[in-house]
């Protein structure tokens, strides 16, 4: 859940929202929508299939995919040959932030959120924090 309220932080544009995310898998997690319902921006949290890319690549004009765990550094090993066909922007947050932070979490918090660069500087009442977001594929 943290690493989505971070990808929309990052993301953040007027009509970026989130949507059923895990209930539904047709949806991203996050995604900006035209008047006439088209996906104008896909977002995936986590380490979707090439499958998955390939399909938001072919509804949406720009793909955003935010790598958060563990298992992310083999993800990303087995993933980059074949990825670099596709135009999407691939991040990766640092995983040991993002466990971190998550320990953090209460029912209801206030967050302040700083971006700068490659790192994120989150405070809260339970204390603040450096995230790193490295970017590992570009669309560009």
């Amino acid at each position: 859940m943290m690493a989505r309220v971070l990808a929309f932080c990052v993301k953040w544009q007027p009509d970026l929202a989130l949507t059923k995310g895990l209930s539904t898998t047709e949806e991203p997690d996050l995604w900006v929508k035209s008047l006439d319902d088209q996906i104008q921006l896909w977002v995936d949290i986590g380490e979707p299939s090439l499958d998955r890319i390939k399909k938001a690549c072919r509804l949406a004009p720009s793909v955003d995919v935010f790598s958060f765990n563990s298992k992310s550094d083999v993800w990303w090993q087995q993933t980059k040959n074949k990825v670099h066909q596709y135009k999407a922007n691939i991040y990766r947050f640092d995983p040991a932030s993002i466990e971190a932070f998550s320990e953090t979490i209460e029912r209801s918090m206030d967050l302040s959120v700083m971006i700068t660069g490659e790192s994120l500087f989150v405070d809260s009442d339970k204390g603040s924090f450096e995230i790193t977001l490295e970017q590992l594929q570009s669309n560009d």
